[in-house]
C-alpha cells in the first residue's frame, strides 16, 4: 500500500459496517432497538435458511473487508455453507464458494496462516481483505446447506459506499471446484474458461492423496498451466511443478507467506492445503483466461516396490511404465496419478456475471472430509 493513501481523504466517500448490531449498515442505526448495549453479536442459521449479510443497492461502493466466525468448525458445515456475492443487481453471483474455501481454508480444516489476502489468525474465525468494487449496488449471502443447524454466525461486512471506480474497475469472483478422484491423464482445472477482461488473481489448492492406490509416494510434480487470450493447445504461463508454484521446493512443508503459503500439511494423512496470491506478479488477460494443474506424482524405490508388488500398471504421459525395469534403472521417476483435488480461484473481470458451472450439492462438496 502506498502510505500517502493513509491521510488523502477522498470527498463524498463514506464509510459503513454491516453487522447483526447493524444489518442494513444504515447510518445512526448501529444497535438500534436493544439500548444500545451488546444484545445482538450474532445470528443464527438453521439447516436450509439463508441470511443476507449485506445488501446495498443503487449506489457504488467497495466490500474492504469481511470478517466472519461460526460456533461449529467441522468439515460439514465449512464446506456446507455457501457464500455468494452478487455486483449491481446480477441475477447470478460473481463469488459462489464454500465458506471455508473463500476465505483460503481448503478440505474442511481450520488453520492458523496470514497471507496478504486472508487470515485466521488463531485458526478460528475468517478474515478477506479482497477490495470488491460495485457500481450500482451489493448483496451477500450466507446459505446453510450443511444439513444441521448453525448456532451462532458473527460477521462484519466493512465497505466504502460512494466511491468514484473508473471504468477499468473489476469486480471479484471466485468459482470453487472438486474432483475426487481426478481423471487419469487430464490436468485438474482451477479456472474454467472465462471470457472478458481481467486478473487471475489467485487460487487455493487442496489435496487428499490416494495412499491407498500410490502408498507414500510424492503427489505434487504437476505444474500449473495458465491458457490466456486465445491460446488453444499450450498456454502462454508454465510453472515447474506443484510446490514450485507456491514459492518453496523439493516436497512442501507448514508454512504461511504473504503470497504463498502451505497451511495443511498433514504428511501422516497425506492431505495438504496451500495457496498462491499473484499480488506482486499480476496475471492480466484482455480476452480470455483459463488455469489447470496436471496430475503428476514422482515414485522413489520403495514406493515403486509397493505398487509393483501391488500389481499397479503406471503410465507417464500415455506410455506405460515398466515398473521392474524403471526401479532397476534409476531410483526416481514420474508418474500420472488420480488424487481427490479441490480449489478455489479467485479473479477479477470486467463483468459482474461469469458464466461459470454452479456451485454443487453440499453433499458433493463435503463427501469423505474428516
Amino acid at each position: 500500500m502506498n502510505p500517502d493513501c493513509l491521510f488523502l481523504i477522498p470527498e463524498h466517500v463514506q464509510t459503513r459496517w454491516a453487522s447483526p448490531e447493524n444489518p442494513a449498515a444504515e447510518k445512526g442505526r448501529a444497535c438500534f432497538g436493544n439500548d444500545g448495549r451488546k444484545r445482538h453479536a450474532f445470528i443464527s442459521l438453521h439447516a436450509g435458511e439463508a441470511a443476507t449479510l449485506l445488501d446495498l443497492r443503487l449506489i457504488p461502493g467497495t466490500v474492504r473487508r469481511i470478517w466472519i466466525t461460526i460456533d461449529d468448525r467441522t468439515p460439514k458445515m465449512l464446506r456446507g455453507l455457501r457464500i455468494e456475492a452478487f455486483w449491481d443487481g446480477a441475477a447470478t453471483p460473481a463469488i459462489s464458494a464454500p465458506l471455508g474455501d473463500f476465505f483460503s481454508l481448503g478440505l474442511g480444516r481450520m488453520a492458523t496462516f496470514h497471507s496478504a489476502l486472508f487470515s485466521s489468525p488463531e485458526g478460528r474465525s475468517f478474515n478477506c481483505y479482497i477490495p470488491m468494487p460495485f457500481r450500482s449496488g451489493a448483496r451477500i449471502v450466507v446459505t446453510n446447506e450443511s444439513g444441521v443447524d448453525l448456532g451462532s454466525l458473527y460477521y462484519d461486512v466493512d465497505c466504502t459506499i460512494g466511491d468514484d471506480h473508473p471504468d477499468t474497475a473489476a469486480y471479484l469472483h471466485a468459482h470453487w471446484r472438486r474432483e475426487a478422484p481426478t481423471t487419469l491423464l487430464e490436468d485438474y482445472t482451477i479456472l474454467p474458461q472465462v471470457h472478458g477482461r481481467g486478473r487471475f488473481l489467485g487460487c487455493n489448492l487442496g489435496v487428499i492423496a490416494d495412499t491407498g492406490l500410490y502408498y507414500h509416494s510424492w503427489w505434487g510434480e504437476g505444474e500449473v498451466k495458465i491458457y490466456l487470450d486465445g491460446d488453444t493447445a499450450n498456454p502462454t504461463l508454465c510453472g515447474t511443478g506443484t510446490e514450485d508454484y507456491i514459492g518453496t521446493g523439493w516436497g512442501q512443508g507448514q508454512y504461511a507467506g504473504l503470497y504463498q503459503g502451505c497451511h495443511v500439511a498433514d504428511h501422516e494423512k497425506y492431505h495438504y492445503c496451500f495457496y498462491r496470491l499473484h499480488v506482486p506478479d499480476p496475471v492480466w488477460f484482455q480476452t480470455a483466461c483459463r488455469a489447470t494443474i496436471q496430475q503428476i506424482g514422482a515414485w522413489t524405490p520403495e514406493s515403486m516396490a509397493q505398487m509393483h508388488a501391488a500389481g499397479l500398471q503406471l503410465v507417464h504421459s500415455d506410455k506405460p511404465l515398466d515398473t521392474a525395469a524403471e526401479a532397476r534403472a534409476r531410483n526416481y521417476g514420474l508418474f500420472e496419478r488420480q488424487d481427490d483435488v479441490s480449489s478455489c480461484a479467485w479473479f477479477y473481470l470486467d463483468r459482474p456475471a461469469n458464466g461459470l458451472p454452479a456451485l454443487p450439492a453440499a453433499a458433493q462438496r463435503y463427501a469423505g472430509l474428516t
